[in-house]
């Protein structure tokens, strides 16, 4: 058995058909099959059965991929090393711009003091749909966003984060706002149809309130620019308040006090082992 072997199970279970899985491959269906069946001889059991038009894994079958998907994972994170070994590889960590103060101001200054040879990039995504987009899609090795994260992904919760309410100056409001007081006042709401707005408009309807819409804007957009031009506030996290703060903006504390757990967050496979130490920094600083 080799590597090459390895592939074409794990394509096949993944796929349910010869024909996808040799496209994705890029190789003849003819030749997938013959590998399969050539694999099956050698182990002396039958990996996949027929079923209609596609294949479906054998209970034996089932712990061959399962076994596979492991050895690959392995070898691609030897290959991960080996490249962190001679180019100081680098790390790509999704965030929204709001969560942006917990990565830059504690868990990358203690991640690179341990890892200086590692590049980290971090990739702005718009919100918590955004971040899940670029891990699915392998445009970053972790994540940072709030929960809930669908159940295909891995969360590792970090800390728990105060939403608070984000105004302009002179708002005649207390230092901490009750909620029944967000009914018929201004607000900068996420875009229609997105994750934060739904959990906004249940936030809402718990509590009896009807904001006013002033502006809609993703997490890309320059929020503070947006509460001071529509002279309205906005729900935020604590971890805002210094770039509030700097924007001449006023942070109030909600009553009840709302929190969200914030985690990082990647897919069901072994990590390289960079993102493994970025893990493994983040949760010894953990406060959740």
């Amino acid at each position: 058995m080799n590597l090459q072997q390895l592939r074409y199970v794990v394509a096949t279970a993944e796929h349910r058909t010869m024909t996808d899985a040799a496209r994705s491959l890029y190789i003849a269906q003819p030749a997938l099959s013959r590998a399969i069946r050539d694999l099956e001889r050698e182990l002396g059991m039958t990996l996949f059965a027929r079923s209609g038009r596609g294949v479906v894994v054998t209970a034996q079958g089932r712990r061959v991929v399962k076994l596979a998907r492991e050895a690959l994972d392995a070898v691609h994170e030897i290959e991960a090393l080996a490249t962190q070994t001679h180019s100081g590889g680098e790390l790509r960590v999704a965030s929204p711009p709001s969560l942006e103060s917990v990565l830059a101001g504690r868990l990358l200054p203690a991640y690179v003091a341990d890892h200086p040879g590692v590049r980290v990039q971090v990739v702005r995504c718009d919100g918590r749909d955004g971040v899940v987009n670029a891990i699915r899609e392998q445009r970053a090795d972790l994540g940072l966003t709030d929960l809930p994260v669908p159940a295909d992904l891995v969360s590792h919760p970090l800390e728990r984060q105060e939403i608070v309410l984000l105004s302009p100056p002179g708002l005649d409001l207390p230092d901490t706002v009750p909620m029944v007081r967000l009914n018929a006042m201004r607000l900068v709401l996420p875009p229609p149809g997105s994750a934060r707005r739904r959990e906004f408009e249940q936030l809402f309807a718990t509590y009896g309130v009807r904001p006013v819409i002033a502006a809609e804007m993703d997490e890309r957009g320059s929020w503070p620019m947006a509460i001071r031009a529509s002279s309205a506030s906005m729900l935020g996290y604590r971890g805002m308040a210094d770039q509030a703060a700097k924007a001449g903006l006023v942070v109030r504390s909600l009553d009840p006090t709302l929190r969200r757990i914030i985690a990082l967050v990647h897919v069901r496979k072994r990590l390289p082992g960079m993102a493994q130490d970025f893990l493994s920094v983040a949760e010894g600083a953990s406060t959740a």
